[in-house]
Parts: C-alpha cells; structure tokens; sequence
C-alpha cells in the first residue's frame, strides 16, 4: 500500500468478537453522554482505526466502577492528525497539548484526548495493539478497546506524585491473567524489564494467595537478569531514569545533582 493512499478503514485488522464487559465507569458529569456518543459514533464513522483505553478499558476487564471526565481514544501516530483535522472540519476545538504524544477535541467544557504514545516515548501506538484489542459497546456504539497485555503496558510508567496506576495494573492482572499474552509483555518491556518486575513483586505482596497468577517462567526470567546484573559493576554514566515517570519530580536529579536525563549526557561517577 503507497504511503500516499492509506488504508482508512479498520477492516485492515482482524474481526473482533463483542465481549461482555464486568463494567462500566460512570461519567462525572452525566450531561457528557450526548457529547461522548456523538465522538464515537464519528469516529466509527471516519473509519480510521482507534481504540478506547483507559478507564473504559479497565472497568470492562476488572469489573471496577469508577467516575471518568474524559475518553481515551488511542491512535497511531500517522492518523492522529487526521482525528484532529476531521473534528476540526465539524467545528469542534482542537488543542495539541504535547506533539509528541497527546491531542485533545473539545466540546464547550467536554472533551476527549487522542494518544499515539506514552509521554515518555516508550509506547508507540502499534499494529499489535489493534490485533489484540476486544469489542464491548459503549453508549450503544462497538468500539474497540485496548488489550489487556496493552493495558497493563500503557499504565506501568504513570508513577507521579498526583497520579499512580499501579493499582489499575494489579487489578488487571488479578481479573484477566489469563488472557494477557506474557512473551508479549516481556518484549513491549524489554528495555524497562525492571520496571515490569517492581509491578510484578509488587502484585505478589498485595495478593499472596494469588502469586500464581503470573507465570513462574516470568518471575524467573526476570529473577534471573536481577541477578546477572548485581554481579556486575554500576554504570559510569550517572543516569536518572525517574524522569520517565515524572519529570517534574525528579528534575532536581538532572538540574542540580549531575544525573542525565533519559537522553543526553550527564556527569561521569569518576569525575
């Protein structure tokens, strides 16, 4: 397919069956329905393929209520400006809050936000998501949402002081296990296995009894890297990679105390 004649349908992407979902949030402020329905119907409509995340997402798989003031609509990268020049073009407002990652469509004082990847740079919105994604209906409208492998990916680096999803993580493992593709997830965090570790003890201490719920190849695998790597010596680059979960918070790390920042260069520990 030529670069200059996309695909605009989702029909590129395998069928996916309606699932049941355990839940459904509740919106904060319920006059937003008529707002929320209207979007997803016209993106349905658009033919474009996105997928609904978040607290939609989590509800539908872990049976969790709770109140949302938005969607999560999630994209790939190169139809994320389409989204946005096509609710233009009906007169909504359009705000591109950070061209790296996020992109918002209002309506007066509703709105939903339009992903194509993590603030950190470390998801990119991908093929794979739209082949493992699930069906359920939302305000009477099938919309696709994101996998539950995905889910788990798209929440383990959301770690600020005003906001933490570690919890969202835990119950998604507790209540879909079986359906979250763990090659998949190991691989999605390759790079940031300690990261997937520190959810997965953390997993284990909230739930004992249910410790067998993650695969025992999973915890050993990563076991085993812990292990390789303590018998190596520390790194000479002074890294700060908590700027990945929260820039503000760990700012200090990089402005004042000689640690680089996910990129660029910061002090050598020899100097």
């Amino acid at each position: 397919m030529a670069v200059h004649d996309p695909d605009l349908t989702s029909g590129a992407y395998p069928s996916v069956p309606l699932m049941d979902a355990k839940a459904e949030p509740t919106l904060k402020y319920p006059e937003s329905e008529a707002f929320y329905a209207e979007a997803l119907r016209e993106l349905n409509t658009l033919g474009l393929p996105f997928l609904l995340a978040g607290t939609y997402a989590l509800s539908a798989y872990t049976g969790i209520t709770r109140p949302t003031k938005d969607l999560d609509i999630f994209c790939k990268a190169g139809d994320y400006t389409r989204v946005l020049s096509h609710f233009k073009s009906l007169g909504y407002s359009i705000e591109i809050e950070d061209d790296r990652w996020l992109g918002k469509v209002f309506k007066g004082q509703y709105f939903f936000d339009v992903i194509f990847a993590s603030s950190n740079g470390t998801m990119p919105i991908g093929d794979p998501w739209f082949e493992h994604a699930r069906q359920i209906e939302v305000f009477g409208t099938p919309v696709r949402i994101v996998g539950p492998t995905e889910l788990v990916w798209s929440k383990c680096f959301i770690q600020l002081r005003h906001r933490y999803d570690g919890a969202d993580v835990a119950h998604t493992i507790l209540k879909a296990h079986d359906q979250i593709d763990w090659h998949g997830l190991l691989a999605y965090m390759e790079v940031h296995w300690e990261v997937l570790l520190m959810h997965l003890l953390n997993f284990r201490w909230i739930y004992p009894s249910e410790r067998d719920k993650v695969p025992g190849w999973v915890m050993d695998e990563l076991l085993d890297r812990l292990s390789k790597q303590r018998d190596l010596p520390p790194p000479q680059m002074k890294v700060c990679r908590g700027r990945m979960f929260s820039r503000i918070d760990y700012e200090i790390d990089v402005k004042e105390w000689g640690f680089a920042d996910v990129g660029g260069e910061g002090e050598w520990r020899n100097e």
